[in-house]
């Protein structure tokens, strides 16, 4: 089961320049996603496993943490160093973190 992490310690991360992995469905990613996370869909996922840097932590965000669980999960044992954020984007939002609106940075 890979790990999970709060929103705290992911806000941390993130200001630091982590690799962000946003499993919703691109509709969903265009309403509304956490700057720089990079659009790869949970129905994809399996067939085209995202590209990430040797070495680097993924946090994997959805909408509320069960989505990113699963995605974080699946990334784990193909050997990807992936975490779940607890929470996901709408806590995001919910504790006034920043979002961005429209198909930026695309599907990796």
């Amino acid at each position: 089961m890979a790990r999970e992490v709060d929103l705290e310690t992911f806000a941390g991360a993130w200001t630091a320049g982590a690799v962000v992995l946003d499993v919703r469905e691109p509709e969903e990613y265009r309403a509304g996603h956490v700057p720089g996370a990079r659009l790869a869909p949970m129905s994809t996922l399996a067939a085209t496993p995202p590209r990430i840097p040797e070495g680097r932590t993924v946090y994997v965000i959805c909408a509320s943490g069960n989505r990113s669980q699963w995605a974080a999960d699946s990334l784990a044992a193909v050997g990807m160093d992936a975490v779940s954020v607890a929470g996901g984007t709408w806590g995001w939002v919910g504790v006034g973190r920043p979002v961005v609106t429209g198909s930026a940075p695309g599907v990796v």
